[in-house]
């Protein structure tokens, strides 16, 4: 049974992850008159078990998953308050550029286009040190009623 859960959860976030980056990317269409059909095009961006920061990811949840996907826009200037994901993430960066800073002052600078795998039970932070709003796609695997996010306001950004 949890082979089969592990698949069906893994066939579930690649579908979710190719419906963003399918609506994100411009069709590669053939214009030399030919008749060719575009070809449909794959590139792995990402397939680790570590999160950005080399930490092993925790195993999977037992019982019934719920995949949640959310576009954030971050303001050029933006920084987002300490914080921790009880659940496991990752994302795409679709426009800007986002550093994300642990709390024991390790970064990541993530560029457009990349994937990146958040950290989970590990505070943290992010900001757009850029000019430009970051759009960024993220894809949780959560449970019903489980937080994505839990913040830290206690602990200020410098």
């Amino acid at each position: 049974m949890k082979k089969f859960f592990n698949w069906v959860l893994a066939a579930a976030l690649t579908m979710s992850s190719m419906n963003v980056l399918t609506s994100c990317k411009k069709a590669n269409v053939n214009n030399d008159n030919s008749d060719a059909q575009p070809k449909v095009e794959s590139t792995e961006l990402i397939r680790t078990s570590q999160s950005w920061d080399g930490v092993e990811l925790p195993n999977y949840f037992e019982g019934r998953p719920e995949l949640v996907a959310v576009k954030y826009v971050f303001p050029a200037g933006q920084k987002l308050g300490w914080h921790h994901h009880p659940v496991m993430n990752y994302g795409i960066l679709v426009q800007g550029e986002l550093t994300i800073i642990g709390q024991d002052g390790k970064e990541k600078v993530v560029h457009e286009g990349e994937a990146v795998v958040e950290m989970v039970n590990t505070i943290h932070h992010g900001e757009n040190r850029g000019t430009k709003p970051v759009i960024l796609y993220m894809f949780y695997l959560s449970q019903e009623g489980q937080q994505l996010a839990v913040q830290h306001p206690e602990i200020p950004l410098e």
